[in-house]
């Protein structure tokens, strides 16, 4: 194993850095700490590190006091047994100079395949002269359990497919501040683009036909790898067929009951507990989201029918069977995904009157933001239920001003309750 690591990190050493499109990531590394970033696979996790080696090396650094492993190399996979001292004694084995000597920066990509990785990651920086940076797929690595055994040293970050203002990067354009008409023309074509795309940084240049094969290998390497083998689950079916329930619903109310009586009449016998494991090890797995009801009880929230998203609108369309799936639907999952990406305090809102507004957004400093999303305003009765739930839902909540995003139009309406200013998802996308 020993020499087999010390070709790994050898390798390394003579392949070129891929940073790629730079991320809008708000990383801020702490001396002595880990940074740890985490998201869905294939969200852009190890270019993120790639960009971060690129700037070491911009800055000076010498390529050999970079240290790089891919635990997903199944090259490595006997590491989750033997555990992760030999990756120290193979690098200062190769370089016995730089130890206690010169800084080594770590980049570790996907290290929850190792079990136990955390007691290592807190002796190497109690030890050694490094910095160290961490991604993985599960958001158990952002539980307590890991910052009791990390003694908290290490600080984690979300990382998400390509949000719209990444696209436009992308495409090389910087819609940003007053809009010439010029450069909102370019950037409601690109929101075209982005709309049909997604985000997936792999697959936003790729036509049609292999960009939806891609997004379901996506969604199989998911379902069977963080899923199925990360939690010996028996009975992979029903996890597919649940899956593919829910993205079939996206945007949409579910209750475990439900679901679970799907399932059954499929021919799966998954208890309900079952169903409620699959719905958390998806969201751990950053692939689908549950929404719940806003209620000043939580136990009145966690009992109420709650709302599902999926980490990318675009994998939907590639993944789901289209018959319940409708553009509204996947407007209001995109608009889902821009303020995730900002906030995890994301509610639904039902009024005493039984009226939904979809967004109830609750910001750090306490302040609180409700967002209506509908596809069209252009039927009357159609505005009128929209702007009727959220102006309630203002009255209720003291709040004096409201939002609706829409796929093209935009305003401001004046009510009793107060405010509503009616933007489109584009420009919603490129909001601070």
């Amino acid at each position: 194993m020993l020499e087999q690591l010390k070709s790994i990190i050898l390798d390394f050493q003579e392949i070129p850095l891929h940073p790629g499109i730079p991320r809008r990531l708000k990383v801020q590394p702490v001396p002595g700490k880990a940074s740890i970033c985490i998201g869905v696979r294939r969200s852009g996790k190890s270019t993120y590190l790639h960009q971060r080696m690129q700037q070491l090396v911009e800055a000076g650094v010498a390529r050999q006091n970079i240290l790089y492993l891919n635990f997903f190399d199944d090259r490595l996979s006997q590491l989750a047994e033997s555990g992760l001292g030999p990756v120290l004694e193979a690098y200062f084995s190769i370089f016995p100079e730089k130890k206690g000597m010169e800084k080594v920066y770590c980049f570790f990509d996907e290290i929850q395949a190792i079990p136990n990785w955390e007691p290592f990651m807190d002796r190497l920086l109690r030890t050694e002269n490094c910095a160290v940076w961490l991604t993985g797929s599960s958001a158990r690595m952002l539980s307590k359990e890991m910052a009791t055994q990390m003694r908290g040293r290490a600080l984690s970050w979300e990382v998400f497919p390509f949000s719209f203002q990444e696209f436009l990067d992308s495409r090389g354009l910087k819609p940003e501040g007053a809009l010439s008409t010029k450069k909102r023309l370019l950037a409601q074509k690109a929101f075209d683009e982005f709309w049909e795309r997604g985000g997936f940084p792999e697959t936003i240049n790729l036509p049609e036909a292999l960009r939806i094969k891609i997004h379901q290998e996506y969604f199989h390497a998911v379902l069977f790898r963080d899923l199925v083998e990360r939690h010996d689950i028996p009975h992979p079916r029903a996890v597919s067929d649940l899956a593919r329930q829910l993205m079939d619903n996206a945007a949409s109310l579910y209750t475990i009951n439900s679901l679970t009586g799907t399932l059954k009449s499929r021919g799966h016998k998954a208890p309900k507990s079952a169903v409620s494991d699959y719905l958390e090890w998806f969201e751990d797995a950053y692939f689908l989201f549950t929404v719940k009801k806003y209620d000043a009880s939580l136990n009145k929230s966690n009992a109420s029918p709650k709302k599902i998203y999926c980490v990318d609108h675009a994998m939907i369309t590639s993944v789901a069977s289209g018959i319940l799936v409708n553009s509204g639907h996947l407007l209001e999952n995109l608009v889902f995904n821009a303020l995730r990406r900002a906030s995890p305090q994301i509610y639904y809102y039902k009024t005493r009157n039984n009226k939904e507004v979809d967004f109830l957004i609750l910001h750090e400093r306490g302040e609180r933001q409700l967002i209506q999303v509908c596809e069209t305003l252009a039927d009357p009765k159609t505005r009128k239920r929209e702007l009727d739930a959220l102006a309630e839902a203002m009255r209720e909540l003291e709040l004096k001003n409201g939002l609706i995003v829409t796929r093209h139009e935009e305003g401001k309406v004046s009510l009793d309750a107060g405010t509503v200013e009616i933007v489109p998802a584009w420009r919603f996308c490129l909001l601070p």
